[in-house]
């Protein structure tokens, strides 16, 4: 007697190749950006001018960082939002604009760590090349 086996559906929620797609996308550009700042910092031979344009990505680092707090104060109070919409006991309509509004923060937050993750890197990266082989 053949076995059957229960055919599993791998169903995915509508819009999820977008998400991984914006995850890919934002992954590179974050990866061309340290590459362009660690080609273009070994490429320089002057110390002077690695140095300037170091603390330049150094200071549109800083600022990208505060845009990536900002935004993380931003998504709390959002989640508040949810957490006071969810125990009002809303309709069904709503409830489910609740659950798209908290994917999508989810998905926020996970871009802005990876945003902070890699301008940690290029901050590391540019305090190496002020401070090693100076002079």
């Amino acid at each position: 007697m053949p076995l059957h086996h229960k055919r599993r559906e791998f169903t995915v929620s509508p819009g999820a190749d977008l998400t991984i797609l914006s995850y890919a996308y934002r992954f590179a550009s974050n990866f061309a950006f340290l590459a362009v700042v660690y080609f273009t910092l070994n490429f320089l031979t002057k110390y002077e001018e690695r140095t300037i344009i170091a603390a330049l990505v150094l200071a549109y680092s800083i600022m990208r960082v505060a845009s990536a707090i900002r935004q993380f104060h931003f998504y709390a109070r959002i989640e508040r939002l949810e957490a006071a919409a969810g125990t009002a006991g809303e309709a069904s309509g709503k409830r489910q604009v609740i659950r798209d509004v908290a994917v999508l923060r989810h998905q926020g937050e996970l871009k802005a760590y990876m945003d902070l993750l890699f301008l940690g890197l290029i901050s590391l990266l540019c305090i190496a090349k002020i401070i090693g082989a100076g002079g």
